[in-house]
């Protein structure tokens, strides 16, 4: 169930100061275009991701788009918020991988439009391949090769890694979450960032359709000793994100993976709920309403629990600023994007610019789906107020709790 109304309700004058921006903005989407916000709407659109803040919500999620150092350096010269690496499978000290299988190369790409029969159209990007196809020697030079292109602009740069996973009976293969987790903080110390290194833990949504993925109760143990393994390998150095996929189960277990990731001993600093759903018959994995209804509705349980939770990353089908303010209704602190980025350009506003920078334009400034009038909205139907000559979409966030406890009512 969605929270908010269909369309925006914002004050005549209000909006006339957005489109304006809009249209001063339209040919030349400005990497600094949260700071224009900020004067221009007295919106404050910063986020926050894994504890750092970030000038607005809105990232690269792991995938196709953020394996190479020239694609970085675009959504660096965009004024992307984060950018979360393609998933390298680990390695031994021998350059030995457990989970090899998903390191095979992709296919091309295929962005189709996936429709519900409710009427909603909506985007998902299809693809074969898995992980990192290189070896961990070659993805390590190109962490630091990215963490050089984002240094200036200050923007975090993520590594995603999958580690092994064993089947029930099996044991944890530790020689791999050693060396590789080692190798990344030695790159991290060369390059001077200081500080623990955020890394993000992988559950592929592809793994749901492998067969050590239909025993419950073993997932559920990768869930309690996997961020443990991370933490302890990295010397207690790594701030560790868990990207959770979404199980072939029922929303009672995808919240039983949650309460068991937020249990008191669990070192996972943050949650990245939830990866893609997996279609078994095609074996791919794919977005779209589907997933952010699943998500939603998972979150929706999560609150109605009054679980404790860390701090929450979104994906799926953020295709829409209304959409990351539907999850941060839901306690998310930013949004992970992948298919945003690859619609056809007729889904932008902006006449020019890379994909990175229309698609951040269009998500912040859209008059009826973008974020800076759905914030301004919450505004101006009470849910938050103003401080410090603005609006912050932060303040949403750290109220949703109580935010969600009344939509959900008056709905």
């Amino acid at each position: 169930m969605t929270l908010l109304p269909k369309t925006p309700s914002v004050a005549a004058d209000w909006r006339t100061r957005l489109e304006r921006l809009l249209e001063l903005t339209r040919y030349e989407p400005p990497a600094d275009l949260p700071l224009l916000v900020r004067e221009e709407l007295s919106l404050d659109l910063s986020a926050r991701y894994a504890g750092i803040s970030i000038p607005h919500p809105f990232g690269k999620a792991s995938g196709q788009l953020s394996c190479t150092p020239a694609q970085v350096e675009i959504d660096v010269a965009a004024g992307i918020g984060f950018i979360v690496l393609k998933t390298v499978i680990a390695e031994d000290a021998g350059d030995q991988a457990s989970m090899q299988a998903w390191t095979v190369p992709e296919t091309r790409m295929r962005v189709e439009r996936r429709s519900l029969a409710d009427g909603r159209a909506g985007w998902t990007v299809t693809w074969k391949g898995r992980g990192w196809t290189g070896n961990l020697e070659a993805y390590l030079q190109f962490f630091e090769a990215t963490l050089d292109a984002a240094r200036t602009a200050d923007i975090p740069v993520i590594p995603s890694v999958k580690y092994h996973l064993p089947a029930a009976g099996d044991d944890f293969r530790l020689d791999e979450y050693h060396h590789t987790t080692s190798r990344l903080l030695t790159v991290w110390d060369r390059a001077g960032c200081g500080g623990p290194m955020v890394l993000e833990k992988d559950f592929s949504p592809t793994l749901a359709g492998d067969d050590r993925a239909q025993d419950r109760a073993a997932v559920l143990a990768w869930l309690r000793q996997v961020p443990t393994l991370i933490h302890r390998a990295g010397g207690g150095r790594v701030r560790l994100g868990v990207k959770v996929m979404n199980a072939l189960f029922d929303d009672a277990f995808q919240v039983e993976m949650v309460r068991t990731l937020t249990l008191p001993d669990s070192p996972a600093a943050f949650l990245i709920v939830f990866n893609r759903l997996f279609d078994p018959d095609r074996g791919v994995a794919f977005g779209g309403w589907e997933l952010s209804d699943r998500n939603l509705r998972v979150l929706d349980m999560l609150f109605a629990e009054q679980l404790v939770l860390p701090p929450l990353s979104a994906t799926g089908n953020i295709c829409s600023g209304r959409m990351m303010m539907e999850y941060a209704l839901r306690g998310c602190e930013n949004g992970q994007i992948h298919t945003f980025f690859q619609v056809p350009l007729s889904e932008y506003i902006a006449a020019h610019g890379s994909r990175t920078a229309r698609a951040l334009h269009t998500l912040i400034l859209h008059p009826v789906c973008g974020l800076a009038v759905w914030l301004r909205h919450c505004y101006e139907a009470g849910l938050v107020e103003m401080r410090e000559h603005a609006i912050h979409f932060l303040d949403v966030v750290d109220r949703a709790p109580t935010l969600h406890t009344s939509l959900r009512a008056a709905r």
